[in-house]
């Protein structure tokens, strides 16, 4: 079982920044993929960002620009540096990994972390 514990988000004002992290912990081969996703009130949620094993990137077009995602293999850990904040940021992130258990297998499992909220203020 892998357990992602997001921190980072809270209160900001427009024009603002907010650093996200998510840490996983667990036994595991390796994580394939971590991402990013939100989801604003009465909306679904959707791709923020996402970041691969290989550090290839893939950033939602309303975030291009002013967010920027980076991970610590060593740590297996994400983090998603938002500059310049508008009130359309404001939603629930959540934090998500693909993992694959053993080298021996490309199967992987998807996580979500719990969600930390992020308010925007105009």
């Amino acid at each position: 079982q892998v357990q992602l514990v997001e921190s980072g988000g809270g209160l900001v004002q427009t024009g603002g920044s907010l650093r996200l992290s998510c840490a996983a912990s667990g036994s595991f081969f390796r994580i394939n993929a971590m991402g990013w996703y939100r989801q604003a009130p009465g909306k679904q949620r959707e791709l923020v960002t996402i970041i691969t094993w290989l550090n290839t990137t893939n950033y939602a077009n309303s975030v291009k620009g002013r967010f920027t995602i980076s991970r610590d293999n060593a740590k297996n850990t994400v983090y998603l540096q938002m500059n310049s904040l508008k009130p359309e940021d404001t939603a629930v992130y959540y934090c998500n990994a693909e993992v694959r258990y053993y080298s021996t297998s490309i199967t992987s499992i998807t996580y979500w972390g719990q969600g930390t909220q992020v308010t925007v203020s105009s």
